[in-house]
């Protein structure tokens, strides 16, 4: 079977989420040698049109330029989709020989080796997956990795719309829609009106052994020193400054951290717009105490969670939390807050501190508990890395997406058009 996947970033383009988990779920799919895997994305400068990454077969094409230019994000949107739906045509047509206009595919005609499935991650990868399904005839699994209900607590504006429109039309088109979560189960039936027997719940994953590096215990102390003072304690958030990531919650809460527990430094992960955290923290006199890193390299990143003393995510909105489950493999002790998927990553008293989203008070009980009874968070985080290994490991979440993909392609084969 080919599985051809559409995504508007995947590595060394990160923009979000979607970049990473694409990656990694292409990477353990290729490794089953049933499947042959394509990835179409946008470009990225320096990176090659077309690649084969560890069995992955990566084709990056540019935007196409119009009239008028990039005017707004929505315009380069489907420019790239229509560069993505010509390269993906292209593939489709050399796999399966078939030009627009000539008869339908009768699935019942093709073999094992001629299965081609699309899989379009989230609404920005739409445009061209949908066009392909009905050129080809082929099915269409869809993932919703968020939805703009979700991001803005509502849907509010004409974008708020047109997006949550684009999501709608997407689970419609799709023969199965996958999420990463129960919660975003529940939300994209109340939000996209999709039916629940037609979602599957396959989580993230991540690749723990990435966190097993040599690293002693005086290289740990020389790195910690870049970010804390040796008797400061190191609280770590990872993710973008926008508001749903709760950023701004965690500053809040710091002079009551700072309170419990003495000398603590906040050391905010990652590039993008940080000044409003910057601002906040000195306009409540913990200026000193928020250091912000702005962009990290990769290697730097892992040795960051490997030292901090416990890593903090108190989103306001989280379909999953990635980041969270780096932390758990880091051996990290993790405070949460209970929004969206989060609680079913991190189990409370179990595999870390769960708090009360949006609530600096509860924020800064999880952290000041953590810092203060080390014996207790040493066992949670021993026992959130055997989580891990056991619930989000890439062998079992590919296995479970072969599934879905075996399930829809037998259904299809089934089915008339």
């Amino acid at each position: 079977m080919r599985i051809l996947m559409l995504t508007w970033e995947y590595p060394p383009r990160i923009v979000g989420g979607i970049a990473r988990h694409v990656e990694e779920i292409s990477w353990a799919l290729a490794a089953d040698p049933t499947l042959e895997v394509h990835v179409v994305t946008c470009d990225f400068p320096g990176a090659p049109a077309e690649e084969v990454v560890r069995g992955v077969h990566i084709h990056r094409v540019a935007p196409y330029d119009a009239p008028g230019g990039h005017a707004d994000f929505f315009h380069w949107l489907h420019q790239l989709n229509a560069a993505m739906r010509d390269r993906a045509w292209a593939l489709c047509h050399d796999w399966l020989g078939r030009k627009k206009g000539r008869a339908p595919i009768d699935p019942k005609s093709l073999g094992e080796g001629e299965a081609v499935l699309l899989h379009a991650h989230d609404w920005v990868a739409s445009f061209a997956a949908v066009e392909l399904k009905h050129a080809f005839k082929l099915p269409l699994v869809g993932t919703i990795h968020a939805t703009e209900f979700g991001r803005n607590q509502g849907i509010h504006t004409d974008t708020n719309h047109y997006i949550n429109d684009t999501e709608v039309w997407l689970t419609t088109e799709a023969w199965r829609v996958i999420v990463c979560a129960e919660f975003m189960r529940r939300e994209v039936e109340f939000a996209l009106n999709c039916p629940g027997d037609k979602i599957d719940v396959i989580p993230n994953g991540i690749h723990a052994e990435k966190f097993h590096f040599p690293f002693s215990a005086a290289e740990a102390a020389d790195f910690r020193l870049r970010f804390a003072a040796p008797d400061e304690k190191l609280v770590l958030f990872v993710g973008r400054g926008v508001r749903e990531k709760g950023a701004q919650i965690l500053v809040e809460a710091m002079p009551q951290i700072r309170s419990a527990s003495g000398g603590v430094k906040l050391v905010i992960a990652g590039g993008g717009h940080r000044q409003h955290l910057v601002d906040l923290a000195h306009s409540i006199g913990v200026g000193g105490n928020v250091f912000c890193t702005g962009f990290i390299s990769d290697d730097a990143l892992l040795r960051l969670y490997r030292v901090a003393d416990v890593a903090c995510f108190p989103s306001l909105y989280e379909p999953f939390g990635i980041v969270a489950l780096e932390a758990m493999a880091a051996g990290t002790p993790v405070v949460v807050s209970d929004a969206g998927g989060l609680p079913e990553v991190v189990e409370h008293d179990l595999s870390g501190t769960v708090t009360w989203a949006n609530n600096p008070e509860s924020l800064a009980w999880g952290v000041t508990r953590v810092l203060q009874d080390r014996a207790t968070a040493l066992r949670l985080a021993k026992r959130a890395r055997k989580r891990v290994d056991s619930h989000f490991s890439w062998t079992h979440i590919a296995a479970d997406t072969l599934r879905v993909y075996n399930r829809v392609w037998n259904e299809y084969r089934e089915s008339s058009w």
